[in-house]
């Protein structure tokens, strides 16, 4: 360094060797980086989180890795540089070395959730423990980013004494304005909170089937403060965490992801209710959505009108009983009006006129749609006159 001092100036030196230092960083960096590489070829155990970890921390470390450096070669550095410049270089080079230490630490945590996500297959039929891990595994993500980020902030400002004193002041008249400030963050407070207490009670997962605010949706997003429902005609709902705890809302797959559906119709008294039972079978076997485990018929209302039957059916997820649903109604609605046309629903009514002697007797209606009364009914008693 004394030879440099001497052949280029103080400056000059002091730069040179501080592009030596990053040089020197930057070859560490690459070298063990291909160490690591060849040491974990052929595991493939750990090749998934190897990858995912060193896709993650090899930025930070580019930035580490040549401040180590340059920190460890400091002492000769100093030689050519006044005292004003080591002091703001060593603050400098503790803020980076904050920064890329935090940056790291995150890159550690992501790598942990990417190993997570590849773990878990949200394509299977029952992925309740897929999404519980995700679920799990998004909110604590980021509760780490939030905490390493906070303390990386507190150890960059407690590094300089000018924040001290100021933070110290502020604890000390933290009184009546730390009062309002709490007040006024309450609710971000609550959220936040409610979002820790999502992630551990997990009322609502990724990728549930829900009903919120009168919409049929899934959750496609969940942090620590709001949660995203994407709704079938691909609207997005955003709702603050605190309402999944506080509010009632329909889970369909909570536990699991099989559901059973009804499907209603309203018929005619004549309706043939076994051929109907007949023909939902036949529907369901020739469904692919079906999944054999719930099926059945049954008459559950009779008005004055028509009687309601209900078609009950099951599926292995909420799209597959959605269609499933769609299919049965259509085909059953079409065997009806092809098989069954009377049976559709219809509403009687009898019609009467004045008898024409004038004693203010009621008497058949006439015409051509007055019917002959049946046997034993008397004058006074009218046909039924039946229209769709």
């Amino acid at each position: 360094m004394n030879l440099l001092l001497d052949a280029v100036g103080p400056t000059l030196s002091a730069v040179i060797a501080l592009v030596i230092a990053v040089v020197i960083g930057l070859v560490l960096h690459w070298l063990l980086f291909r160490v690591v590489n060849r040491l974990t070829t052929g595991m493939p155990r750990v090749m998934i989180f190897q990858q995912a970890l060193l896709d993650q921390v090899r930025r930070p470390l580019a930035l580490l890795l040549p401040l180590i450096v340059v920190r460890l070669w400091l002492p000769t550095i100093a030689v050519a540089l006044t005292d004003a410049s080591i002091l703001f270089l060593s603050d400098l080079l503790y803020l980076a070395a904050v920064v890329a230490i935090a940056w790291m630490l995150i890159g550690v945590v992501r790598a942990f959730e990417d190993l997570l996500v590849e773990r878990s297959d949200l394509g299977e039929s029952d992925n309740l423990q897929a999404r519980k891990v995700l679920t799990q595994a998004k909110i604590l993500k980021r509760i780490a980013v939030v905490v390493i980020a906070v303390l990386a902030l507190a150890a960059i400002l407690m590094h300089y004494e000018a924040f001290r004193e100021i933070g110290t002041g502020l604890l000390a008249s933290a009184g009546v304005a730390g009062l309002v400030i709490g007040l006024a963050a309450q609710k971000a407070l609550a959220n936040l909170l409610a979002g820790i207490q999502l992630a551990i009670t997990q009322p609502i997962r990724l990728d549930d089937v829900v009903i919120v605010e009168g919409e049929f949706g899934r959750i496609e997003e969940i942090t620590l403060t709001y949660v995203v429902v994407r709704v079938w005609d691909q609207r997005r709902i955003v709702v603050p965490v605190s309402d999944f705890l506080e509010k009632p809302f329909q889970n369909w797959t909570r536990t699991t992801a099989d559901l059973m559906g009804t499907v209603y119709l309203y018929v005619d008294y004549t309706v043939p209710v076994e051929v109907l039972r007949d023909e939902h079978q036949r529907v369901l076997k020739e469904c692919e959505d079906f999944d054999g485990r719930a099926s059945g018929l049954q008459v559950t209302d009779a008005s004055d009108r028509a009687v309601e039957v209900r078609l009950l059916q099951s599926a292995e997820s909420a799209p597959k009983l959605w269609g499933l649903r769609c299919k049965v109604r259509e085909e059953m609605i079409a065997f009806v009006q092809r098989e069954c046309p009377g049976a559709l629903p219809r509403v009687r009514a009898e019609m009467r006129e004045r008898d024409s002697s004038g004693d203010g007797r009621l008497g058949p209606a006439s015409g051509p749609d007055a019917q002959e009364p049946s046997p034993g009914s008397g004058g006074a008693e009218g046909g039924a006159v039946s229209s769709s």
